[in-house]
């Protein structure tokens, strides 16, 4: 039975804010799950030039901002709809994207968020760590949607990169409902500790959740392990990857591993991850 019980959604301005509400919504179908769709972009804080020599800027343009209400709102009364499922609408309002989402995501098991796209001009409302500041601020999991490209919202075939991390640790427990789900599950992990005392077996641990159809692929290296997750992901033709989300802050500055940054930049299929 999934632990999923409360999923909450990133709206925003772009069209493929629809893929991620109505994944979903699919979801909460089998699950009983309720869920809500926050809506959160920042105003512009870039007031407009004065129109005259004495005369004060005008207030910051919230142009934008109301269009993509309007186009969030649109996704979510189309995809409610469609789905005849119940969904909650939270608004933002303006307030900081990353703590007001965060705040929120505290008390949601599973979170949908979009890969960003630094080409879409729609989505120059969004703050561009947006994905992993959330992950890390909240230690929530979250299945991260691409921004481009079709994928099967089936998952029967997962890929599990492990490494014995607390990050790995807790992205493997919350895809639990995803491996029994899926049909063909592979299986890689990271060079490591050879002499570890007590060596950490992962098939063992699938295997009391009930999950046998596992492939075991070779140990990749630490270094460029962002490049042969996705190789990997491609070559078994993976409709989910799981793995750790790695960073911490410094100095108010976001500080990433290089597998969960080249993942985060590069990703052609959704990605089960958490911290």
């Amino acid at each position: 039975m999934s632990t999923f019980q409360s999923l909450l959604v990133h709206l925003d301005g772009t069209a493929r804010a629809a893929t991620r509400l109505d994944w979903a919504l699919q979801l909460a179908m089998p699950w009983h799950a309720r869920v809500s769709a926050l809506f959160a972009v920042e105003r512009s804080h870039l007031p407009l030039l004065p129109v005259g020599p004495g005369i004060p800027p005008l207030p910051p343009d919230i142009r934008m901002e109301a269009d993509h209400r309007r186009q969030a709102l649109a996704v979510y009364d189309q995809s409610c709809v469609l789905s005849g499922q119940p969904c909650e609408w939270l608004d933002s309002d303006g307030a900081p994207v990353i703590e007001t989402f965060t705040q929120r995501a505290l008390l949601a098991d599973l979170l949908f968020l979009g890969q960003g796209d630094p080409n879409d001009r729609e989505s120059a409302d969004v703050p561009g760590d947006f994905v992993e500041s959330v992950i890390i601020g909240s230690g929530r999991p979250a299945l991260v949607v691409p921004h481009a490209g079709e994928f099967a919202r089936s998952a029967d075939i997962v890929l599990l990169a492990w490494k014995p991390t607390r990050e790995c640790a807790r992205a493997l427990a919350a895809a639990i409902p995803f491996l029994q789900g899926g049909h063909h599950i592979h299986l890689v992990e990271e060079d490591g500790d050879a002499l570890q005392p007590v060596p950490v077996k992962v098939r063992d641990y699938l295997h009391l959740h009930g999950i046998d159809r596992v492939h075991e692929h070779a140990r990749i290296a630490q270094q460029d392990a962002g490049e042969q997750l996705l190789s990997i992901a491609s070559d078994c033709d993976a409709d989910l990857l799981v793995m750790g989300c790695y960073g911490h802050s410094r100095a108010r500055e976001l500080l990433l591993g290089g597998a969960t940054r080249t993942i985060l930049d590069s990703m052609t299929l959704p990605v089960l991850m958490a911290h």
